[in-house]
């Protein structure tokens, strides 16, 4: 069953094109227009056999065991050397057959290449998958039909076995903790007293104890306090205390080293970066209106010219859907002419098939016919027999006479003795 997609040309005119639905090939009466990719297709199917074939274990029941070498992934898909490329589809449909659960004798190198064709067409259909495509087209070797019939067989080989494909199981990756880089511009409280330790380690003399100088300053006030306001005016040069505020003033400077994970700092950062983009989008979304209206303003022109192409070409959209539609039937009443010409093919090789073998048996037969050994062996034999006759004539003649002179000998035998116990018997009677 095939779908009627709508495609929508640049000037407003929809395009009817048939594709077909769901596993569907093309050649079953329905004409499918082949996309710019459709001859990469044999690539992926390509792809997909080889890794079928691994999972099937081809390598080690056949490459090992007949010596061969592993295929690439383009194979089948690339003309490379058709004699070889042949035997290796010859050798992995049977095998792939045989796999299915039927069984499948293994061409030999020197079978006809028809006859081997015509039996794995045979079993693929077997499997209730359609072949409408000639027979010659496996010849090469190579090619999308070779790729489809392998990939066919190689399902059906999965079946068998009980293979299911499982929904792929993805391992969960461990996100690792991201480090912020210490940043000295923010304050960290509770790191001062170690910032302070450390400076004491690494530079005794140039530090200055704050708790010793508020000690000394506390004990200060105190004895200021106590003791009258003798002092109403300094008497320390200016000069002098400046120098001295200079010097000092290094050695009081004390880094502080901030947290990244203080929530006062990161508030700051938030209306940091709130009123940069604040300010940001006062200046860009003026721009942005800007673009929007002459986009607006394009689109309007775009569909009021659209709409004036589309009225001013109705008649030739009207005419060139006519003539799009007899050309689709037109192709179906090829597609379908193409169809019957191609199970014509077939049915003509598979006469042709048996014209061929019926040929042979004639052949074998009138040779057999006018082959005159057979008619030498019956003369010799007769010949044979007649000098046996003549050889058991001669024997029974022998026997014969043998007998003959055995009998007549007893019966002289025999005589003699009558005569021999009458004699002595009248001798007797006459005494």
């Amino acid at each position: 069953m095939a779908v009627a997609a709508a495609v929508v040309s640049p000037v407003g005119v929809e395009d009817t094109v048939l594709r077909p639905r769901g596993g569907e090939e093309a050649g079953e009466g329905v004409y499918v227009e082949r996309g710019p990719g459709a001859a990469y297709h044999m690539f992926v199917v390509m792809e997909d056999l080889v890794e079928k074939l691994k999972l099937l274990r081809y390598e080690e029941e056949i490459l090992r065991r007949n010596n061969l070498k592993p295929l690439s992934r383009h194979y089948f898909a690339l003309p490379t050397n058709p004699g070889e490329q042949f035997y290796m589809f010859c050798t992995l449909a049977a095998w792939l057959i045989n796999k299915a659960g039927c069984p499948f004798e293994q061409p030999q190198e020197y079978d006809d290449p028809n006859a081997t064709i015509s039996n794995i067409l045979s079993e693929l259909r077997s499997f209730e998958r359609s072949a409408d495509f000639p027979p010659s087209k496996l010849k090469s070797g190579h090619g999308e039909h070779v790729c489809y019939v392998l990939d066919c067989l190689a399902e059906e080989a999965l079946k068998y076995v009980g293979f299911s494909w499982k929904r792929p199981v993805y391992p969960v990756e461990e996100l690792e903790e991201e480090t912020v880089p210490e940043d000295d511009a923010e304050l960290t409280v509770n790191k001062v007293d170690e910032e302070i330790v450390e400076e004491e380690t690494d530079n005794e003399e140039n530090f200055i104890d704050l708790n010793v100088l508020k000690a000394q300053t506390y004990r200060l006030d105190m004895n200021e306090s106590a003791k009258q306001e003798d002092i109403l005016e300094s008497t320390t040069d200016a000069a002098e205390w400046n120098l001295e505020v200079e010097r000092v003033l290094p050695q009081l400077k004390v880094t502080i080293r901030t947290d990244n994970k203080d929530w006062r700092i990161h508030v700051d950062q938030m209306h940091q970066h709130k009123g940069e983009i604040e300010s940001a989008l006062k200046e860009t979304k003026g721009f942005l209106d800007k673009l929007h209206n002459e986009i607006s303003r394009t689109l309007e022109k775009i569909s009021s010219r659209e709409k004036y192409i589309n009225n001013q070409l109705e008649h030739l959209i009207q005419e060139y859907r006519a003539a799009q539609a007899q050309l689709s039937e037109a192709r179906e009443r090829y597609q379908q002419g193409n169809g019957g010409v191609t199970e014509r093919t077939r049915i003509l090789s598979e006469i042709t098939e048996e014209l061929e073998k019926v040929k042979q048996e004639m052949e074998e037969k009138g040779s057999s016919m006018t082959d005159g050994a057979p008619l030498v062996k019956i003369k010799q034999s007769l010949t044979k027999l007649k000098q046996e006759t003549v050889q058991m004539d001669i024997r029974i003649g022998v026997v014969e006479h043998t007998l003959l002179q055995s009998k007549l000998k007893e019966k002289s035998n025999m005589t003699r003795d009558m005569h021999a116990t009458i004699i002595p018997e009248s001798a007797v009677g006459s005494y």
